[in-house]
């Protein structure tokens, strides 16, 4: 399993900051500063967060405050 981070809104350095202040510095952060992934997978707001098969087809998707342990029990599912 691979976790990344996908931004769009504020700044990249406000992201890595955010990334480092929450402790989770570990994962790849990527920019999007033109909201393409937005419209790739249906976003509408943050925070969002995608589940995604290995080949890279969305299989579920959460928006708002989501539980992360519903979103790993899911990730172990597939």
């Amino acid at each position: 399993m691979k976790i990344v981070g996908m931004g769009s809104q504020d700044s990249f350095a406000q992201a890595q900051d955010f990334r480092s202040d929450f402790g989770i510095a570990s994962f790849d952060l990527y920019w999007d500063p033109g909201f393409d992934s937005w419209q790739h997978f249906g976003v509408r707001g943050q925070p969002t967060a995608i589940l995604a098969s290995p080949d890279g087809t969305p299989r579920n998707q959460w928006s708002g405050r989501f539980d992360l342990d519903e979103v790993l029990q899911a990730a172990q599912a597939l």
